[in-house]
């Protein structure tokens, strides 16, 4: 065993890393559940508001040492080289915790469509082309519209059987009118 595979024992995560066979999918599952358990450390620890402040200290304090270094190349090289590459490491950690979150939300999604009155057809569409979902959608908001007319009509019938003779106020012919100008004329 290596001095890695001590401390992800020690740890007490063996299971999770897949330890126990000597296989290439061990090894996969392992490097998987490694990189996320630190893309979700480095999102987590990224977005602190102490964590912006480093940021802006070293950014203010480079600021402060270009005079000192004549404004040179290597200067501006260091801060460059500085941003390309934790901007470039951000993007695979960030894209890497928005997919689990995504499939995570997807996947209680699933599951109440599963358990309720909604169609389970629409359970795993989120593997469609973007061409097929609007399809789906559009055929979702139809038949919301049809539903929505169809109750509308249930509760204008239902108002006109219930309250045969209540007349409706009427209202205001002019909108300048007061309200004593207009019950004046009413009386």
């Amino acid at each position: 065993m290596t001095r890695l595979d001590l401390l992800v024992l020690k740890a007490g995560r063996a299971r999770d890393y897949g330890f126990g066979t000597k296989s290439s999918a061990a090894t996969f599952r392992f490097v998987k559940r490694a990189f996320a358990d630190v893309a979700t450390a480095i999102a987590y620890q990224s977005g602190r508001p102490v964590v912006f402040s480093i940021a802006a200290i070293i950014i203010v304090t480079w600021a402060i040492t270009g005079p000192i270094f004549h404004f040179s190349d290597t200067w501006q090289l260091i801060i460059n080289t500085g941003t390309t590459i934790i901007t470039f490491l951000m993007v695979f950690v960030i894209q890497n915790t928005q997919n689990r979150d995504g499939a995570a939300i997807q996947a209680k999604l699933d599951e109440l469509i599963r358990v309720s009155a909604a169609r389970n057809s629409l359970i795993g569409i989120e593997t469609l082309t973007q061409d097929e979902i609007a399809e789906i959608r559009a055929a979702c908001a139809a038949r919301a519209k049809k539903t929505t007319q169809r109750a509308d009509r249930k509760a204008a019938a239902g108002e006109a059987l219930s309250q045969p003779a209540v007349k409706r106020p009427q209202a205001a012919r002019h909108s300048n009118q007061t309200s004593e100008e207009r019950r004046g004329r009413s009386s």
